[in-house]
């Protein structure tokens, strides 16, 4: 038996576009070729490796068994076929990934301080690649062999992909000036806004799959018990500025709203619940082949994490 990388390249394109027309528009393949391959590949295993069902692929057992595996062996070709090309240790060789604080907040100052002195010393042309997205995004990436690290906020569930804790990060209740004092209440013996009240307020909330949404549940619906009132916003750049604007009460991290407690359009509301913190992590795939540019990655981010 003797599999190929492009019975492989096949199989995984997929996957993950459902059908055959798909994965060959993706792969640069008719869609006949593409149809050939996976059967191919199938008559080579003895097995089907999807269900057909209403014009589209999906996998079965066996497919979901061979993907990671495929996956793995795709990647391990490239990154084969970058030593050959001798750029198997330089930045653009490495592909990135990181949540939406960490990628608009953390790791520009990271990049400047830790790889800045690295890339200096590369040659006059070359492009590195960092994607930005949503915690579910970034590990789906990694999952899928798009990218080789992720620097995430939120938890990862996901058994195919190994979490180290990297940073830690404090969320805090913040509105504007003026809605601020509204809820200390002159009379109160302490300034600190009790439950009851909080409950009443307007909730400035990012998307489902954010690490700060994540966070944010976790940390204030076992006290608040359900959001009454919520604005969804997809951004934390506009939850906060929507916060300024006097929209609600937001709680976000605090690499996000420096800026604007410095200059005083947001004001934190301090509250009775208990300190807020969370972990962000640095995520890769359990049978990610290691390079040494890599490796190097990995230890300056753990090295400089906290």
């Amino acid at each position: 038996m003797h599999l190929t990388l492009r019975q492989l390249q096949v199989f995984a394109a997929v996957a993950r576009g459902g059908s055959t027309a798909a994965a060959g528009a993706a792969i640069g393949l008719s869609q006949s070729a593409t149809s050939a391959a996976l059967k191919e590949l199938e008559r080579m295993l003895g097995t089907p490796l999807f269900d057909r069902a209403a014009k589209r692929l999906q996998l079965n057992s066996s497919g979901r068994a061979l993907l990671p595996r495929a996956l793995s062996l795709l990647d391990g070709a490239t990154s084969l076929q970058r030593a050959a090309h001798g750029d198997h240790d330089t930045p653009d060789a490495l592909r990135i990934g990181a949540s939406t604080t960490i990628g608009n907040y953390v790791l520009p100052r990271w990049l400047s301080l830790h790889w800045a002195p690295w890339y200096a010393a590369q040659p006059p042309e070359w492009h590195a690649e960092v994607m930005i997205g949503n915690t579910a995004e970034i590990c789906r990436a990694v999952a899928d062999f798009n990218l080789d690290v992720g620097l995430i906020e939120g938890p990862c569930h996901d058994p195919r992909l190994q979490a180290r804790p990297w940073l830690r990060d404090d969320l805090l209740v913040v509105a504007s000036p003026r809605l601020a004092r509204q809820l200390q209440a002159p009379a109160a013996a302490s300034p600190a806004v009790p439950v009851s009240v909080l409950r009443q307020q307007v909730w400035l909330l990012r998307e489902a799959g954010s690490g700060t949404r994540v966070a944010t549940d976790f940390e204030l619906l076992p006290h608040l018990r359900t959001y009454r009132r919520s604005i969804e916003l997809g951004n934390s750049e506009a939850i906060k500025h929507a916060a300024a604007e006097g929209l609600g009460l937001a709680c976000l991290s605090e690499w996000v709203v420096a800026d604007l407690l410095k200059s005083g359009r947001l004001m934190r509301v301090p509250t009775t619940l208990p300190r807020m913190r969370r972990s962000c992590h640095l995520v890769l795939h359990r049978h990610k082949q290691m390079t040494g540019a890599l490796e190097r990655l990995t230890a300056s981010l753990m090295q400089n994490g906290s």
